[in-house]
């Protein structure tokens, strides 16, 4: 019986190596730079298992379990993607392995990346982090504005609130403006504030095609749906109404997603009816400076704003940058410094944000510059993630 017992030991032990095998996977960094906060996905055809529930990651070096969320991409109730932020060393390496895990035994996480639609400030929707927040404008708000009501947006531009602290803020703020009225998010407690104006601009990032010189701007979004919230990500869906550029017919949606530690929010713009995107950033009054680089692949603008200074970007993603240009007119929203982008297969793919001086992390426009680089040299760089056989 022991070479019959032994055989069958030695088939539990190769089956066991091997489903741990498929499991195991290394995360790689091939540039002189340290990485962090910066997102790992993992899919279930990855990894090769069946479902992503009840699934950690751990480190093997370690030996302590990372932070990770699970992500229904599609909305069918079944997750679809499992991610994490590794740390990793310039030119590092680190292995980490898929394992069964309790949910006593999940490292426990704040909350920090979340949006929702927003029904009680007419139809904003809104998203933050633990460094920034934003919001846009929904069809009730184009409605008011256009049957010359109160409490109107006539926008697709982006909002950017100002936030200092790196606790989630949203929920806050609408409850003591709008519900307590104990507060207005107008005004600076410690925490932060929205005094960034929009107006029919671009604000932080929104889009429009032009045409012969001309800049045409979709209006509010029609359609929302919140993919994901939790420790290290937010994402959702925006639809918006078909429109004209010219005599061109402009189809678009966007999925928006914005990961702890970052001052920028990834936008994949799925858009029709045009090779090139043109993406804005708002001048408000031209006190700042407009800077722009094709061989950066970045725009930003960096000005004063009341008491302290803000800078704005865009970060276009490999090289997509085609061109920039500053655009001024006698109406002061649509004074906006504009990226051209090239849409390949009906999509282009930025990031856009802000940091806040009064927040601390930048102090200076060249503070800001630094990052905008070091960002985009990470994102053309990507971690290399794959399976140890």
């Amino acid at each position: 019986m022991k070479p019959l017992f032994n055989i069958i030991a030695s088939a539990m032990l190769f089956t066991l190596l091997s489903c741990t095998n498929t499991r195991t996977f290394f995360v790689q960094n091939m540039i002189d730079k340290e990485r962090s906060f910066e997102t790992v996905t993992l899919t279930k055809q990855f990894l090769e298992v069946d479902k992503l529930e009840g699934l950690g990651i751990k480190n093997t070096e370690t030996n302590e379990y990372e932070i990770s969320q699970l992500i229904d991409v599609d909305g069918d109730g079944i997750m679809d993607e499992i991610i994490f932020q590794p740390n990793i060393t310039s030119y590092g390496r680190t292995t980490y392995k898929v394992v069964s895990m309790s949910k006593k035994e999940q490292p426990k996480a704040e909350d920090l990346c979340y949006s929702r639609f927003v029904p009680e400030r007419t139809d904003d929707y809104t998203w933050e982090n633990d460094k920034v927040a934003f919001r846009v404008y929904g069809p009730t708000a184009q409605r008011l504005t256009e049957e010359n009501k109160p409490n109107g947006t006539l926008s697709s531009g982006i909002d950017a609130w100002l936030k200092r602290v790196s606790y989630p803020i949203i929920n806050k703020w609408y409850k003591e403006t709008l519900v307590d009225k104990t507060g207005s998010y107008h005004e600076d407690t410690g925490e932060g504030l929205d005094n960034f104006h929009v107006g029919s601009s671009r604000g932080v990032g929104g889009s429009s095609v032009k045409v012969n010189d001309e800049y045409y701007l979709s209006k509010n979004y029609t359609e929302w749906r919140t993919i994901t919230t939790g420790p290290l990500r937010t994402s959702f869906y925006l639809k918006y109404a078909d429109w004209k550029a010219g005599d061109n017919n402009i189809s678009q949606y966007k999925v928006i997603t914005l990961d702890r530690g970052s001052n920028l929010s990834k936008i994949e713009d799925y858009i029709t009816g045009t090779d090139v995107v043109s993406v804005g950033l708002t001048l408000h009054k031209q006190e700042g400076v407009v800077y722009g680089d094709k061989a950066k692949g970045w725009i930003s603008y960096w000005e004063p704003l009341d008491d302290s200074e803000i800078g704005t970007a865009v970060v276009a993603t490999g090289d997509s940058f085609i061109n920039n240009n500053t655009y001024i007119v006698d109406n002061k929203d649509l004074c906006n410094a504009f990226v051209d982008l090239k849409v390949t297969n009906n999509k282009a793919v930025y990031y856009s944000g802000f940091g806040w001086k009064k927040a601390g992390e930048f102090k200076t426009k060249e503070d800001w510059y630094r990052y905008l680089s070091d960002f985009k040299t990470k994102i053309d760089n990507p971690l290399i993630v794959k399976r140890v056989k």
